[in-house]
């Protein structure tokens, strides 16, 4: 990797920049003209410029101080990713107020925790939608007393007294923009702002108990989101897209932090669905996403290749055949043969230039995934196709970066080295902690869990357990540092390790391991609706509902061969070979974050399953054949339902372990 100007601050920026609203004035100068949001609606982007940007945050802005806004106040930010929530981000701001942005998909309850623990005397919402949310708890947050929306639709009949459309805001805000004395004031207060003051506050997706409010100043951001610039070399061209969660780190730092501190633009999508289309319209350069987009797109593109013709079938596998042998050695720029890079070349035109196009990576300059370990197969898929994709391991406690991987040191079962300016070190019981300008302030109400996490000196236990790889150097990550046990014969477990070699089958949408202190490992799987649901139609096989394809019977023939192969691969890894499955089960349900099964951000919650499923776990240890359990769920109405399942259980047999060094582990 080229040597790096740890010190050097993006083009035209200086010191004097340490907050957002400071930057988006410095922005509507150095590039005032160039695109800096674009939307689309109805089938339209419209695009608005840095200039254009830094008037609209202005309006509103002033808008909010007229509607009491003041240094410090808390103010939600419920919806998807949309310019105005954006903008909302940064005029709140300016005047010393903590955006807190949260999970639009959060059912009612679970947002009004987020609120009220907040204190949150405003909140910004997309929709009618999350209106409905706020105000059916409104009796649990007696800080609350504005509500601004940005999409008017169904609203009109609502009792309007603190209930406010974001056009409205703004023009409250361009009539006080008229008066120098508020417009003084509102110049004033962004330059009181400071690097030290805090920026965000992002709950955390809550694993094993209720989120926590992670407070991140500006300087953690601001710093972080440049030094994340600087090692990928990131400039003001780049085009990136909006999806992910406001609420998550990920999307702060991607979709807002960079783009201020660097200048480039970013769209967001019409809706999920149109994401794919919308990627290709805009030519993005610079890409993150979370495993699940990654597996899910190699799901969808292996069903439709089951539906293609024989010799498209044919050339398909064929081509994927020589990207696999040669396409992350071209990539990296290593000696390749004239005739493999002549195939690759005839390759690009008939197979993976469409492919490329058809995800919407054709220009992709730099991609990322993060927030859970990716397959390693699907890893090497998407490089293998001329996609740089990287690793990176980071937390909301970070500000996202902690380690990355360097150009040209693309390793499939590793996060990268540190990152600019980060610290990382291995404790003597196998955590990873972590020191970095963008270790976060602390924990918003929570001083004993700031205690636990955050040493004095600034180190931070990251709560995962690794070690650095001695001949690359780079940080391998196991599992979580709490979930990482023994079986009782003193075997290794790591159920995430586990899962994911589980997930990289397209067959499989999501796994659960359990094993901690017993005699042998178990799991639960779903299965992948879409993946599944494809073969049954190719196959003549008929069903009526996940339930239904989730217990027939040429399903979980199918899904015992993919584990069988999982327990062969473990048997040839020295420490995991004792962790081979010895029965599992397919759930009768998906899994679902609405139930409390998943967090927001799709991490399993595995404690919360153990005790929600007790019965289904007690069967997979105690040899019974099958298994009964009566689950409550929650309907994307929000009504509740039961369903009950009597689900069989699959005994595999376990493979011998290759060669002494399992042994010699166990020992």
């Amino acid at each position: 990797m080229p040597a790096v100007d740890t010190h050097a601050e993006p083009r035209g920026a200086s010191a004097a920049q340490d907050t957002f609203p400071k930057f988006l004035a410095l922005n509507a100068t150095r590039f005032a003209d160039r695109p800096a949001m674009r939307h689309k609606d109805l089938g339209i982007w419209r695009t608005w410029t840095w200039r254009e940007v830094a008037d609209e945050v202005r309006a509103f802005a002033l808008g909010l101080g007229e509607l009491g806004l003041q240094r410090g106040d808390r103010v939600a930010i419920v919806g998807r990713n949309r310019p105005k929530l954006y903008w909302s981000m940064a005029a709140i701001q300016a005047w010393g107020g903590i955006p807190v942005p949260v999970y639009s998909d959060s059912v009612a309850d679970e947002m009004a925790y987020v609120l009220e623990h907040a204190g949150a005397s405003m909140a910004v919402v997309e929709d009618q939608e999350q209106v409905d949310k706020i105000l059916s708890v409104s009796d649990r947050l007696p800080h609350l007393t504005h509500l601004i929306y940005d999409e008017p639709r169904g609203l009109r009949d609502y009792d309007h007294s603190r209930l406010h459309a974001f056009e409205e805001v703004q023009a409250k805000g361009r009539k006080a923009g008229e008066d120098a004395t508020k417009a003084a004031a509102l110049e004033a207060a962004i330059a009181t702002g400071k690097g030290a003051d805090l920026a965000i506050i992002l709950y955390t997706s809550g694993t094993t108990g209720r989120p926590k409010g992670v407070m991140l100043s500006n300087d953690n951001v601001i710093i972080s989101a440049r030094n994340g610039g600087l090692f990928d070399h990131l400039r003001e061209t780049e085009e990136t897209i909006a999806y992910l969660p406001l609420a998550w780190v990920g999307d702060n730092i991607f979709s807002y932090a960079q783009s201020y501190v660097l200048g480039f633009c970013v769209n967001c999508p019409e809706s999920a669905e149109t994401i794919v289309e919308d990627r290709r319209e805009i030519g993005m350069s610079y890409a993150f996403a979370p495993p699940r987009v990654y597996e899910n797109l190699l799901t969808q593109t292996m069903v439709r290749m089951e539906d293609a013709g024989p010799l498209k079938k044919k050339m398909f596998h064929h081509f994927l055949g020589v990207a696999r042998q040669w396409g992350e050695k071209i990539l990296n720029k290593e000696p390749v043969p004239l005739s493999a890079r002549l195939q690759y070349a005839l390759g690009e035109v008939l197979v993976y230039g469409p492919l490329k196009n058809r995800f919407g990576f054709t220009n992709i300059r730099v991609g990322y995934t993060a927030g859970e370990a990716i397959g390693p197969e699907i890893f090497r898929f998407f490089r293998s196709l001329g996609i740089n994709l990287k690793q990176l391991y980071g937390q909301t406690e970070a500000s996202v970066y902690i380690t990355a991987q360097p150009d040209g040191e693309i390793y499939a079962d590793t996060v990268g080295k540190p990152n600019i300016d980060v610290e990382v070190k291995i404790a003597d019981n196998g955590e990873v902690l972590y020191r970095s300008p963008g270790v976060f302030v602390g924990y918003y109400k929570d001083p004993e869990k700031t205690a636990e996490t955050k040493t004095p000196d600034g180190w931070v236990r990251s709560g995962d357990a690794g070690f650095f790889d001695p001949k690359t150097g780079h940080l391998k990550i196991i599992d979580r540092a709490k979930d990482v046990g023994k079986l009782r014969s003193g075997a290794l477990f790591a159920p995430k390790y586990l899962e994911n070699k589980l997930k990289f089958y397209p067959n499989i949408k999501e796994a659960v391991a359990f094993g901690q202190d017993r005699d042998f490992v178990t799991c639960f799987l779903n299965i992948d609706l879409t993946a599944v649901g494809s073969w049954a139609e190719r196959n003549n096989v008929s069903y009526g509902s996940y339930q239904e394809l989730a217990g027939h019977r040429e399903v979980l023939t199918m899904i015992t061969a993919h584990v069988d192969e999982v327990n062969r691969s473990l048997a040839s890894e020295p420490m995991m070979a004792g962790s081979q499955i010895r029965r599992f089960l397919v759930l009768h349900k998906e899994l679902d974050a609405d139930d409390g099964e998943l967090t927001r951000t799709q991490k399993v919650r595995r404690g919360f399953i153990a005790d929600r499923y007790l019965p289904l776990v007690e069967a997979l240890f105690d040899g019974s054949p099958r298994g009964r359990i009566r689950t409550e769920v929650t309907f994307e109405d929000g009504r509740k339902g039961v369903i009950e399942g009597d689900v069989e259980i699959i005994d595999m047999p376990v493979h011998e372990a290759t060669g002494t060094a399992f042994r010699e582990a166990a020992e």
